[in-house]
């Protein structure tokens, strides 16, 4: 039986803090080693914790080698996570605030900003805010590490993932079709359709939310894109197409426009919209307010 909610007044972090490690190890000892604790701490948390609930929240079988949360434990380590989140991102504001405007502006990125459009603004913005340093952070289009706190900003495309996030646009970047020059496909009148497309060898990147929109955009349309090698450099996928070795979806901001290896074909796929994203709970300094400024201008001439 659930007790009243007057029990959950004695409710503490470092009791959500074991259950979730707990949870990420497997097992009480592992738990208590990666928190620093006692084991006997662990299991005085979890009990107590379990007691402001009124249910059973690890499966404790006899025999079994790894410790399992059971179905009210993991609804509430859904919870934990979150207010962990939370935590973490009041602490990354409180930083930031005191640090005031000499601090750091951590900004999460992937390859085709870092090459086109990451250096305008950070040379504008050193100008402009010469006592904040810019930490830059590869996360290939994923926001995660901004509702932890643990980045400040990051460049990603829409739609945005479920979460306390807020953006900017920047950019539509539509797609094209990248042949080898000489390929037939570089010459077809009018450009090849999704079906011919699909039919064809296709060189790819890794999955990111760029490609799940080319990606679904055949699939929308019953057709299954046949991937033959993957790859998370532009470099290299722009290099396999000059090759012959096969075509690719890929968005305009990625290529090299002066190699003239490949040729690029319109493509019936949406463009992707970058955007400049940040946790919408969090304070937003001045100097991160006049980051997105900037990229918002410098992307305006990419335009």
């Amino acid at each position: 039986m659930i007790m009243s909610d007057d029990h959950w007044s004695g409710l503490e972090l470092r009791h959500l803090d074991s259950l979730r490690a707990i949870a990420r190890t497997g097992s009480f000892r592992s738990a208590a080693e990666s928190l620093d604790y006692t084991q006997s701490a662990v299991s005085q948390h979890l009990a107590a914790l379990e007691a402001m609930v009124g249910l059973r929240l690890v499966d404790r079988g006899r025999g079994r080698r790894r410790v399992d949360l059971t179905e009210a434990g993991r609804i509430l380590l859904a919870h934990a996570d979150a207010i962990a989140a939370r935590v973490s991102a009041a602490r990354a504001d409180l930083r930031e605030y005191a640090a005031g405007a000499s601090g750091t502006l951590r900004v999460g990125m992937y390859q085709s900003v870092g090459a086109r459009i990451l250096p305008a603004v950070i040379s504008r913005f050193a100008v402009d805010w010469p006592g904040v340093e810019v930490q830059l952070r590869e996360t290939n289009e994923d926001v995660s590490l901004v509702e932890t706190g643990d980045i400040d900003l990051a460049f990603t495309v829409l739609p945005l993932p479920d979460g306390p996030f807020a953006c900017a646009e920047l950019l539509r970047d539509p797609f094209v079709l990248l042949t080898a020059a000489g390929s037939p496909l570089a010459r077809r009148d009018p450009p090849p359709g999704l079906t011919e497309i699909a039919a064809e060898p296709l060189i790819g990147f890794s999955p990111c939310p760029s490609m799940a929109i080319a990606e679904g955009t055949f699939r929308a349309n019953g057709l299954e894109p046949r991937f033959v090698f993957r790859s998370d450099d532009n470099g290299t996928v722009q290099g396999l197409v000059a090759a012959g070795f096969g075509a690719a979806i890929v968005p305009v901001l990625i290529l090299d426009v002066d190699d003239p290896r490949v040729a690029a074909r319109p493509v019936d796929i949406p463009p992707r919209t970058i955007t400049l994203v940040w946790h919408r709970d969090r304070r937003r300094s001045p100097a991160a307010e006049a980051f997105v400024a900037l990229a918002q201008a410098v992307c305006a001439t990419l335009r």
